[in-house]
C-alpha cells in the first residue's frame, strides 16, 4: 500500500490550502440580508463569526457575477461586476475585507467555458456572421436535412446545439441553451477571460474554483460522439455518448496553465478545477510540471454507493494515482448532488465527515454538512433547477442540496424574512442555534473535529497508510515524524472489536478503549481517532 510522506518543512504561508479546509457556499441559500427571501453577500458577511466558530479556512463562493440567473448564476452575463441579487461591488469589497480581517481567504467561482446568452459579447456575435465577436462563439452550419452539426448531448440532456434563426446557423451549448459556449481557441477571448482573473484577484480574491473546465476546449469538427454501451433508458440522458470529442482535449490543458501563469503573479493564490473524470483523467489536470491546478477536484467518492470497500479501493487508488509531489483534496458533498448524509444515511455522517477531514489532503465541506442536513423532499410545484425541469423524475434535481441555511427558531429558520426561494429545512439535531448549544449535537462533534485536525500536524500534512479494512471496520494511521494518529470508521450498525492500541482523542459516539490501552470497542456507526502511544 503507498504510503507518502510529506515534510511540515515544506508547507509555506503561500501554501495555506494544504492545511486548510475550503467551506462552499451556495449564496442563493445562506443568509438573506434584504429580505428578498434570497441569500446574499450581505448576508454572508454577517455569518462569518459562525464559520470562523466552526474553524474552516476559507469560504468559496459559487457564483455571484452578474445574470439572467437561467442556470443560477453559472450563465454569467458580466464578469466583473456583481449581480444586483446578490449586492453590490462595495458590498463585495466590504465582504473581502471582513473576511480577511478575521483570518479567512475568499475563493470565486469562474465560469470559463460559456456565457449566458444574454451577454454583450454574444449578443453581438449573433448579430451577423462578420461581427467582430463571432468567432468569440462556436458556430457551425446545419446538416444538409437542417439537423444539428453533431449528435452531441447537452449535460442537461438536450442537443448540444441550438439553431439561431437570425444568422442561420447552429450554436454549441455544452449545457443550457442559455450558456454558448466560448471560443478558447481564439486569442481575444483567452485575453479578455485571463484578464477577468486579474481584475478579481487585484480586489483581494485568494483563489479561484473553476467551473466545467473539462468541456472548455470541445473540438466540434471531429464529428459525432460513439454511443456508450453500458446507458440504458433510465440513465441520465446526457451520458447516452461517450463523449470523446468534447471533454478533456489537449488545448484545454493549455488553458489552464494560462490561468495558472496569471495566478502565480498573485502570491498566496490557488487554482482549483472542476475536474470530473476517471483518475488518469483528473491527475493530468496537475500538469507535467505542476503548471495547472494546485487543486484538481477529486470526485471519486461522490457517485459511489456508501460501502465500505468500494471507499477503500477508491481511497488506494486515488493515493497511488497521485503523481509524486501533487497535494490531493477529498469532496464528499456540493451544490450539485444529493447529500452525503443522504447518501452515507444519517446514522453515518459522522463516519463520512470524519473520512472527509481525516484524509489526507484538503477538504471541501459544503454549507449545512456541518449540521448533519439531507436532501429535502421538493414539492412539484416549488421545483426551481432548470435540470429537473428539463428531464424530470429521473432525480437529477439539485434543489435538494440547495435548500436555504436554518440558523435559529422563528420564520424561515432565520434565514430571510421574506420568502425563500426554496422551502427551508431543518435536520433532526435541529438548526445552528439549537446545535450550538448542545455539546452532543452533530455540528458540536464537527467542530471538535475541525479543531482537533488544526493542532494535529499529522492529521494534516502526515502520511496515509491503510491499516485495516475488513468486516465493516476502517483503519488508517495518519503519520508525522514520531507522532501517529489511527482514524476508526465502523460502517455497520453493530459494535466491533477493533485491534487499535492508544488513547482516544475524539469520538462521535460511545467508543471505549480497555484499561490497557490495547484493544477499541467500536460502538456501532461511531467515528474514532486515537493516538498512537
Amino acid at each position: 500500500m503507498k504510503q507518502q510522506a510529506i515534510e511540515t518543512a515544506a508547507h509555506t504561508d503561500n501554501d495555506w490550502w494544504k492545511t486548510g479546509i475550503i467551506y462552499q457556499i451556495y449564496p442563493r441559500s445562506f443568509q438573506d440580508h434584504d429580505g428578498d427571501g434570497i441569500g446574499d453577500l450581505r448576508g454572508i458577511e454577517s455569518r462569518l463569526d459562525y464559520l470562523v466558530d466552526l474553524g474552516i479556512d476559507a469560504i468559496w463562493i459559487s457564483p455571484i457575477f452578474t445574470s439572467p440567473m437561467a442556470d443560477f448564476g453559472y450563465d454569467v452575463s458580466d464578469y466583473r461586476d456583481i449581480d444586483p441579487m446578490f449586492g453590490t461591488l462595495a458590498d463585495f469589497d466590504s465582504l473581502v475585507a471582513a473576511t480577511h480581517s478575521r483570518g479567512l481567504k475568499l475563493i470565486l467561482d469562474f465560469v470559463p467555458s460559456h456565457t449566458s446568452h444574454e451577454h454583450p459579447w454574444f449578443i453581438e456575435a449573433r448579430a451577423s456572421r462578420q461581427s467582430p465577436k463571432r468567432d468569440w462563439y462556436i458556430w457551425r452550419d446545419a446538416k444538409p436535412d437542417g439537423s444539428p452539426p453533431t449528435n452531441w448531448i447537452s449535460e442537461f440532456g438536450r442537443s448540444a446545439w441550438t439553431w439561431d434563426a437570425g444568422s442561420g446557423q447552429y450554436y454549441l451549448n455544452i449545457f443550457l441553451s442559455e450558456q454558448p459556449a466560448l471560443n478558447w481557441r481564439n486569442p481575444e477571448v483567452q485575453a479578455e477571460m485571463l484578464d477577468t482573473l486579474r481584475f478579481w484577484y487585484e480586489r483581494g480574491v485568494d483563489g479561484f474554483r473553476v467551473d466545467a473546465i473539462t468541456h472548455i476546449a470541445p473540438d466540434v469538427d471531429k464529428g459525432d460522439h460513439p454511443p456508450d454501451p453500458q446507458w440504458r433508458e433510465h440513465m441520465n440522458p446526457s451520458y447516452r455518448f461517450l463523449k470523446v470529442h468534447s471533454k478533456h482535449q489537449p488545448e484545454g490543458h493549455q488553458f489552464v496553465r494560462m490561468m495558472r501563469r496569471v495566478t502565480d503573479a498573485f502570491p498566496g493564490r490557488v487554482l482549483i478545477g472542476e475536474t470530473d473524470g476517471d483518475l488518469p483523467a483528473v491527475m493530468a489536470y496537475y500538469g507535467k510540471d505542476f503548471d495547472a491546478f494546485q487543486l484538481p477536484f477529486n470526485f471519486s467518492l461522490l457517485d459511489i454507493p456508501w460501502s465500505m470497500a468500494e471507499i477503500v479501493d477508491r481511497v488506494e487508488a486515488y493515493e497511488a494515482a497521485l503523481p509524486e509531489g501533487a497535494w490531493g483534496n477529498w469532496v464528499l458533498g456540493n451544490h450539485d448532488c444529493a447529500r452525503i448524509a443522504s447518501r452515507a444515511g444519517p446514522a453515518q455522517a459522522a463516519v463520512a465527515t470524519t473520512l472527509l477531514l481525516t484524509l489526507r489532503g484538503t477538504p471541501t465541506l459544503y454549507q449545512g454538512d456541518e449540521l448533519g442536513m439531507e436532501s429535502a423532499s421538493i414539492p412539484p410545484e416549488a421545483v426551481q433547477d432548470p435540470w429537473e425541469k428539463q428531464v424530470p423524475g429521473l432525480g437529477l434535481g439539485r434543489d435538494p442540496a440547495r435548500t436555504p441555511m436554518p440558523w435559529t427558531q422563528g420564520p424561515n429558520r432565520g434565514f430571510s424574512s421574506g420568502d425563500p426561494w426554496l422551502p427551508v429545512f431543518v435536520p433532526s439535531d435541529g438548526d445552528v442555534e439549537n446545535q450550538s448549544a448542545d455539546p452532543a449535537s452533530f455540528l458540536s462533534f464537527v467542530r471538535s473535529l475541525i479543531a482537533l485536525r488544526r493542532e494535529t500536524p499529522a492529521l494534516t500534512l502526515g502520511s496515509y497508510q491503510t491499516v485495516l479494512a475488513e468486516d465493516g471496520v476502517y483503519v488508517f494511521a495518519r503519520t508525522l515524524g514520531g507522532t501517529r494518529y489511527h482514524v476508526c470508521l465502523n460502517f455497520t450498525a453493530d459494535p466491533k472489536a477493533c485491534p487499535v492500541a492508544g488513547r482516544i482523542v475524539l469520538a462521535a459516539g460511545q467508543s471505549t478503549m480497555d484499561d490497557a490501552g490495547q484493544s477499541l470497542a467500536l460502538a456501532a456507526n461511531d467515528a474514532v481517532i486515537v493516538q498512537a502511544v
